[in-house]
């Protein structure tokens, strides 16, 4: 089982590629309280723009945070970059927060 997370627009492609290019050894991801279902090797999916444009490699989940704003349990997704971008984006809907993918 794998998320799906949405890049938010203002956040520029640039964001998007550096997921890609080699220029990030690593990015965090936040989602709201503990996975069930997620584990240390399965995919964050990237979406931009309505479209699903690649996917990273969880390399560890921290589990027990604290999202500074709300004071909610959330947990950190750290992801390995590069990341796997796809040569063609896929038509994928955006939306806030984490969903679970099952991958095709």
């Amino acid at each position: 089982m794998s998320i799906t997370k949405t890049i938010p627009a203002e956040r520029g492609r640039a964001a998007v590629e550096a997921l890609y290019d080699g220029s990030l050894s690593e990015f965090e991801f936040h989602m709201a309280g503990k996975p069930s279902k997620l584990k240390v090797g399965d995919f964050v999916y990237t979406i931009y723009n309505d479209e699903l444009v690649g996917r990273c490699p969880i390399k560890e989940l921290m589990t027990d945070q604290t999202n500074p704003d709300s004071g909610k349990p959330r947990t950190l997704v750290m992801v390995a970059c590069p990341g796997e971008k796809f040569a063609e984006a896929r038509p994928y809907k955006g939306h806030r927060g984490t969903r679970y993918y099952k991958e095709p």
